[in-house]
């Protein structure tokens, strides 16, 4: 969907750090539409019968099941903390896909998922396999375990917490960062 227009300014510090981003858009949704559309992909979630799983997201012809399309959003949004961890000046990714993804019944309120997810690295077209652990309850920040483990760069690790919005302007198919 069009998240409007924006301009993003992006530092890069020569200190191995994740990088500054300011971001300026127009025309983007109001904070009470962004909480709607939060609680709407949340009550799909919490309605379902049974645990949620599902492999190859999307299919090799890039169509995702409409039942899975709430799990691909908080992919999406997940991941995209991993690609602002691991981006460079000279690095970009963006979610190819979700290889795989099983939802954990919890006692309370959140709803949590176990990623695995497959970024592609610009400008090497290589393939980044990661394992994210997504943990989300639509008013509290998106939390996001996870490690990536790549040939080249051998096993890097890390976690954290992001603020985030399953269905803000990031939430979109084929997500770059």
């Amino acid at each position: 969907e069009n998240a409007g227009s924006c301009l993003a300014t992006v530092l890069y510090p020569k200190k191995k750090s994740p990088p500054v981003v300011s971001i300026k858009c127009s025309h983007t949704k109001d904070q009470k539409e962004i909480q709607e559309e939060d609680n709407s992909i949340y009550q799909r979630i919490r309605h379902q019968t049974k645990p949620i799983t599902g492999n190859n997201i999307p299919d090799s012809y890039g169509n995702i099941e409409p039942a899975l399309e709430p799990v691909w959003a908080l992919a999406v949004a997940g991941s995209s903390s991993i690609m602002w961890e691991k981006s460079t000046e000279s690095l970009g990714y963006f979610l190819a896909q979700v290889k795989s993804v099983k939802q954990w019944i919890r006692k309370d309120d959140f709803v949590e998922f176990d990623y695995t997810v497959l970024l592609h690295e610009i400008p090497t077209q290589e393939i980044i396999s990661c394992h994210m652990r997504l943990t989300w309850l639509p008013g509290h920040p998106l939390k996001v375990k996870h490690f990536c483990a790549s040939e080249s760069h051998g096993v890097e690790e890390g976690s954290g917490a992001e603020s985030g919005s399953a269905a803000g302007p990031s939430a979109e198919k084929g997500a770059n960062f």
